[in-house]
């Protein structure tokens, strides 16, 4: 029952060109980075990476994404990564982009052995309808759009067929994990990581604090150690690596000035 790895390495082996990942973090918050460098420390590549966004530039996937290894993303968000949005406009990489909402769902489900739902949301769009660009040819012509989805009405209203995600690893952060894999997430990190948890056949954890069996309120735990197959507890310094997206600063209030005076 101890899944506790000696390092990093030791937590992602097995992790192999051509494999599919399901990474949890929003932003760049509940990011599992330490365990993201030691899959690009392997050399592996043409990765099919499920998360909600690929990381920024230079931090997060956008590691893995800058050095080519990664093949195909199913994501919700571009956004903030300038060399995903080129990769992705230039042709080099296959981009399905999913309703966030949606995309949480289809993890949720591959998780629980779900094997497509339907959902509302879409429905007379291109996400329904096809034609979205998931691959752009060298030309800037899109090369191979995605498909037409089933659709369906249940009282009265149009659903869309929805598939489940299921992935052969799962890269996580947790705040807090035990040696069985019971996890803890804290605030936005607990947006997509216990999906991704929940949605990959082989699930790698970093804990920012690892404690013995027993020590984590059973009512408390976000998912179950049954999902978690591997434990990386983390050092200090890794856990205090957080970045920023985006700091935001105030204007420093005047200085209070005596009565009757002017200052410039």
């Amino acid at each position: 029952m101890d899944k506790v790895e000696r390092s990093a390495a030791d937590a992602v082996a097995g992790i192999a060109d051509h494999a599919s990942l399901a990474v949890g973090g929003f932003g760049l918050s509940g990011v599992p980075n330490v365990l993201i460098e030691a899959v690009h420390a392997r050399g592996v590549r043409a990765l099919s990476v499920v998360s909600n966004n690929c990381g920024v530039d230079g931090g997060g996937l956008g590691v893995l994404l800058a050095a080519g290894r990664i093949a195909r993303v199913t994501g919700s968000y571009i956004g903030e990564n300038k060399e995903f949005a080129r990769q992705y406009l230039g042709g080099e990489i296959e981009v399905e982009l999913v309703p966030q909402g949606t995309l949480a769902e289809r993890l949720r489900a591959g998780g629980c052995g779900i094997p497509a739902f339907y959902t509302p949301a879409g429905v007379g769009t291109q996400v329904a309808d096809g034609g979205l660009p998931w691959r752009y040819g060298p030309d800037g012509a899109v090369a191979v759009p995605s498909p037409a989805k089933e659709i369906r009405s249940f009282d009265g209203r149009d659903h869309v067929l929805e598939r489940g995600i299921t992935t052969d690893f799962a890269l996580v952060r947790a705040a807090r994990g035990d040696r069985h894999g019971n996890l803890v997430f804290r605030r936005a990190a607990r947006n997509f990581n216990p999906l991704a948890a929940m949605a990959g056949r082989m699930t790698i954890a970093e804990v920012e604090e690892l404690v013995e069996p027993g020590e984590l309120d059973p009512d408390a735990i976000h998912v179950p150690g049954v999902f978690v197959q591997r434990v990386l507890p983390l050092t200090p310094e890794q856990t205090a690596a957080k970045g920023i997206e985006h700091r935001t600063v105030s204007a420093p209030a005047p200085a209070p000035t005596p009565q009757g005076t002017v200052r410039a």
